[in-house]
């Protein structure tokens, strides 16, 4: 129950409830006449004197039992009430008896409810979980009055006194049963309230299952990321990039250790699943430090082959760039004039990145190493493409000044096979898909007869030809989209 109520009177009804004597043994309890009267005709001496007072004349009687209390009071010293007190003391005890089960049905109902809204206010904090927050706490205000009521009947009326009358003990009953009728109504309240908590109370329990779980995987996520970390210092890797990530966990492993009381469910789950993740990234990195750093000494090899390769083959540009020359027109070669120089510059920037990716390893710095060798790889794909440029040109213009035809019947094809599908199901084309063929076609003209000048333009004619080639592919790719769309 609250604390609303003086704990002295709570702890004495308790202490009565629990530990009430017999009543034979409770100090001035007074036997009804007729249990009396059956004791003391147990003992020889005491039924001699039953019989003689049976044999005396009534006036003689009465002067006996007059004369001689002590037969009839079992030689005690206290005054007999009578059937009629002891009656109503016996029903004001039992209103008494019915009231205390009754506070500590109420008082036990109470204590396990608290224990659920406490649960329920610990997930879930929801408007309706306030809702029914608030509505406990008025509810428990009813039975603190309840409670109150009870508590002051039970110190109002000692049923233990010996001049306990009549009046008194039907008092002492009435008042009692009020209060444990009281006690009874707040109880159905409360019975009624728990019965609609079950779907915030199941979906609260479902966050706590989960919870514990939870932090445990968290817990040996970190443990598994520390003793992988371990595994790769003893192998002679630092890992103080993963070292850093580990630590950086350290207060949040803190505050699942503080609890979902003091951060609060959802949270302690989200950040035990934050705390999870980011373990285990650190340590598959950890896992995978050794093939890192053997994947990087390999790159480093492979790139300082690849180096000098370039840088022989950037030799041979020039011979190349000279017979372009001597052979076609200026714009056949003019955005290849730069290629040596480039490739010579680009060679030489990679040989240094080099360097300070070797000198990164050797440093375990493995995000700066890794990130200039990918420095170094782009300027050496950039060199390979425009070596390898060079060399294709001249292959292609040989090949279409030889034979130009080769490349009119290519583009041509590529035409009318476009132009098939147009028309395929149709009486007429679609001028979105006609008009740009019949420009192909007048494109692949004019390219063509470009040729029979003195210095044909042989590069020219070949990037007009893809050109004219690529406008066909995406006219084919939009017809065949819409009809797959229509179908």
């Amino acid at each position: 129950m609250t604390a609303i109520h003086a704990q002295p009177h709570t702890q004495r009804v308790r202490r009565r409830a629990e530990r009430r004597p017999e009543p034979e043994s409770r100090p001035g309890y007074r036997e009804p006449g007729s249990r009396r009267a059956a004791r003391a005709l147990r003992g020889g001496g005491a039924l001699r004197d039953a019989l003689t007072l049976a044999l005396l004349p009534l006036p003689l009687l009465a002067l006996a039992v007059a004369a001689t209390p002590l037969a009839f009071t079992g030689g005690g010293t206290r005054r007999w009430f009578g059937g009629r007190n002891e009656s109503a003391r016996a029903d004001a005890q039992a209103a008494k008896d019915a009231a205390a089960a009754a506070f500590y049905e109420l008082d036990t109902a109470q204590r396990d409810l608290r224990i659920s809204i406490e649960t329920i206010s610990a997930v879930d904090s929801s408007p309706g979980a306030q809702r029914t927050a608030q509505q406990f706490a008025a509810l428990g205000r009813r039975i603190d009055e309840a409670s109150h009521t009870y508590i002051t009947a039970v110190d109002a009326h000692d049923l233990e006194r010996d001049d306990l009358d009549a009046g008194d003990a039907s008092h002492a009953r009435t008042e009692l049963g009020k209060a444990k009728d009281e006690l009874v109504r707040v109880k159905g309240e409360l019975d009624r309230f728990q019965q609609g908590l079950g779907p915030l109370l199941d979906k609260a329990e479902t966050q706590l299952a989960r919870l514990a779980p939870a932090v445990e995987r968290a817990r040996q996520g970190l443990l598994a990321a520390s003793n992988a970390l371990d595994a790769v210092r003893a192998a002679g890797l630092r890992a103080d990039d993963l070292a850093a990530r580990l630590a950086a966990l350290a207060p949040e492993l803190t505050k699942l250790n503080q609890g979902a009381g003091q951060h609060g469910v959802p949270e302690t789950l989200a950040r035990a699943e934050h705390v999870q993740r980011d373990a285990e990234a650190v340590r598959a990195e950890a896992v995978r430090l050794p093939e890192r750093a053997a994947e990087i000494d390999k790159r480093l090899v492979s790139l300082r082959t690849r180096a000098q390769a370039l840088t022989t083959r950037a030799g041979k540009v020039d011979p190349v760039l000279s017979e372009l020359r001597r052979r076609f027109t200026a714009a056949c070669w003019q955005d290849l004039q730069q290629v040596p120089d480039q490739a010579t510059e680009n060679v030489r920037l990679a040989e240094e990145r080099l360097k300070e990716a070797a000198q990164a390893r050797a440093e375990q710095r493995w995000p700066d190493a890794t990130s200039l060798l990918s420095t170094v790889r782009a300027l050496l794909n950039g060199t390979d493409e425009a070596v390898s440029a060079a060399g294709d040109r001249l292959q292609r213009l040989n090949a279409v000044a030889r034979d130009p035809q080769q490349e009119i019947q290519r583009t041509r094809f590529a035409i009318r096979d476009a132009q098939r599908l147009a028309m395929a199901g149709r009486n007429t084309p679609d001028p979105r898909h006609a008009r740009p063929l019949d420009d192909a076609v007048a494109r692949l003209e004019h390219a063509t007869a470009a040729l029979e000048g003195r210095h044909p333009d042989y590069w020219h004619f070949l990037t007009e030809t893809e050109a004219v080639r690529r406008t066909v592919a995406r006219v084919v790719s939009e017809i065949r989209e819409e009809r797959g769309a229509g179908a």
